[in-house]
């Protein structure tokens, strides 16, 4: 059973995630990754949010760019910490996708690292585990 949801919004978005991956094998953390869009197929994505707590997992990290609805649209169904991360996959060099994560309603916090920031969201993931086994 994994700790770690890593979700990204398309096969395209997968070599960004790299140093991510690098990062959690590194440190020995189970991480499951999974393509799935909020945009091209809402009802995946929101049954895949909905049930990561049952399925144990502990933090959400998700990654997307352009418009980057996914991070809040995982986070507006589920009570588990999700890490946006914005890609720069736009003509906008990620500057819509950290400002669509960012700029989330009230009563649904998306914790965002910089565009890019692949190796900052597994590091706080990691931080983030800690903190929960430190409490068990």
């Amino acid at each position: 059973m994994a700790d770690i949801l890593v979700v990204i919004g398309s096969k395209s978005d997968m070599p960004k995630m790299i140093e991510c991956e690098k990062i959690l094998t590194k440190e020995g953390v189970s991480y499951d990754l999974v393509v799935s869009s909020a945009h091209r197929d809402p009802e995946k994505t929101s049954e895949l949010a909905r049930s990561a707590k049952q399925k144990g997992y502990k933090v959400i990290i998700a990654a997307a760019g352009y418009a980057a609805a996914l991070p809040g649209f995982i986070a507006s169904v589920t009570d588990l910490p999700v890490i946006g991360v914005p890609l720069s996959a736009s003509t906008l060099n990620g500057m819509d996708s950290l400002l669509s994560i960012v700029q989330m309603p009230s009563g649904v916090p998306v914790l965002s690292v910089g565009i890019d920031g692949v190796k900052n969201a597994a590091h706080a993931a990691i931080r983030i585990l800690n903190l929960l086994k430190n409490k068990t």
